[in-house]
């Protein structure tokens, strides 16, 4: 009898079990904008201070985001106060909020604007990194043609070559830097001027496969705590 009883009640406590849903993610859908002073960028982050990570909204103050229940957001736009909230879900699993800006901080000093590459853009330039190729007689090819071989290495118009295709590969690695920079700066993620551009990319000594393959988030963590090391070496 008392086995009869403990069997019931396994399958009642898997039952009520099975009925538990799991916890299901809610689209946080957003905007931020200053109806008395349009802006035609907003540096936006949205930071989910439950779960401790933050992403970049678009230029334009639009956002969306995978987050949970009774989360608490942040979000921050450059030269507004911070705007916080908990996550309260529809029936549909959604949240959409629009935040009118206040208070915007006034800042009179002469700037020059550029126009900012997106992360995308970026990611996409930094992939398709790669070191023209100057054919370099190897291996098996060097008992076939001995001749070409033995011009490669010691043909000062050769080396020359091989130089020069190297240097551009590092030209062009530094251009995707420095434009990676620019977006790093304008998000307050590192403050560089310019002309510190050209010192810090050499401290990063930044491995070129790293550089083409790496996430978003590997990539500013990594240039975050290098910059930190950079800028206490500096005082």
């Amino acid at each position: 009898m008392k086995l009869v009883i403990f069997g019931l009640l396994l399958l009642c406590s898997s039952r009520l079990c099975a009925q538990v849903p799991e916890k299901q993610k809610v689209l946080l859908i957003g905007k931020v904008v200053d109806t008395l002073q349009p802006q035609g960028f907003y540096n936006l982050m949205i930071v989910n201070r439950t779960s401790g990570r933050g992403v970049f909204g678009q230029p334009d103050g639009s956002f969306y985001v995978y987050v949970n229940e009774n989360d608490s957001i942040n979000l921050s736009t450059k030269g507004y106060p911070i705007y916080a909230f908990r996550v309260k879900a529809d029936s549909n699993h959604q949240m959409r909020v629009t935040v009118i800006l206040e208070n915007k901080v006034q800042n009179t000093r002469e700037v020059v604007v550029k126009p900012l590459k997106t992360l995308q853009q970026i990611k996409e330039e930094r992939a398709s990194l790669s070191q023209r190729e100057t054919r370099q007689v190897t291996g098996i090819e060097v008992l076939r043609s001995p001749i070409t071989a033995l011009y490669q290495r010691f043909s000062q118009k050769e080396q020359n070559k091989a130089w020069i295709a190297k240097m551009e590969f590092k030209d062009n690695q530094a251009r995707v830097l420095k434009e990676l920079l620019r977006v790093y700066v304008a998000y307050d993620i590192v403050s560089l001027s310019e002309e510190e551009f050209e010192d810090f990319i050499n401290f990063l000594n930044m491995d070129e496969n790293f550089l083409k393959t790496a996430s978003d988030i590997e990539l500013v963590t990594f240039i975050k705590d290098k910059y930190e090391h950079y800028m206490r070496l500096k005082e």
